[in-house]
């Protein structure tokens, strides 16, 4: 069995893609609320600004904390059903889980590009706050977890009490960095807003991290 540095690293390595969602989904939430404040309290906006405090450091919103959790509970998930499904996710499963990953986050980046270019009033915005979004979102970043399931029944982890500490420490660290990543696109949400749309970031960003996973299990194959 793995050492706790060893499931530590671990837990970091996969949190990376949600720690990347993350921070394209905090620049979008950052300039949505800026430009609301904006809109309804103008004079207090006027103000702010002039003082150097962007609403970018007003407290995380709700949405953060839910699409931070799903993170959590699907990177934690995932190494669960490919422990409980050993053999047959590794006959069927493991061939393509790759392309379903791929095939989920091109099609959010593809459509998050798409929406940058249009007019304001066409365009329908990507939206972190929406649940289905977020499910979406929480699937593709997490499908990698299921061969690490796979690992951890072969390397010793052979009863669920042996397995709660690993699914613990990832979870918790899929969930830690996505509010880190929450609050830093939020902190600097309108600094990148000036040179370029957040919409676009998102997408790339989305599209970037399908093609990491396809390329790597391409590449193992």
């Amino acid at each position: 069995m793995m050492s706790f540095w060893d499931i530590l690293l671990l837990s970091v390595a996969l949190a990376m893609d949600c720690f990347a969602v993350s921070i394209a989904s905090g620049v979008i939430l950052g300039t949505r609320d800026k430009a609301k404040g904006a809109r309804d309290y103008p004079l207090q906006a006027e103000d702010t600004n002039r003082q150097g405090i962007s609403f970018a450091s007003c407290p995380l919103p709700l949405a953060t904390y839910r699409l931070s959790l799903l993170f959590g509970l699907f990177q934690a998930g995932m190494p669960l059903v490919g422990w409980l499904c050993t053999n047959w996710l590794a006959e069927h499963i493991e061939a393509y889980d790759h392309w379903i990953a791929f095939g989920l986050l091109v099609f959010l980046g593809g459509r998050m590009i798409r929406d940058a270019f249009r007019e304001e009033e066409e365009a329908h915005h990507f939206d972190p706050t929406d649940l289905w979004t977020g499910i979406v979102l929480a699937v593709a970043t997490s499908i990698d977890a299921l061969a690490v399931g796979i690992s951890l029944a072969v390397t010793g982890y052979h009863t669920i009490r042996q397995l709660a500490l690993p699914l613990v420490v990832i979870g918790l660290g899929s969930f830690l960095f996505g509010v880190l990543g929450h609050l830093l696109g939020m902190r600097f949400g309108e600094s990148i807003r000036r040179r370029l749309k957040p919409e676009l970031l998102g997408g790339i960003i989305l599209i970037a991290i399908g093609v990491k996973v396809l390329v790597t299990h391409l590449c193992d194959v």
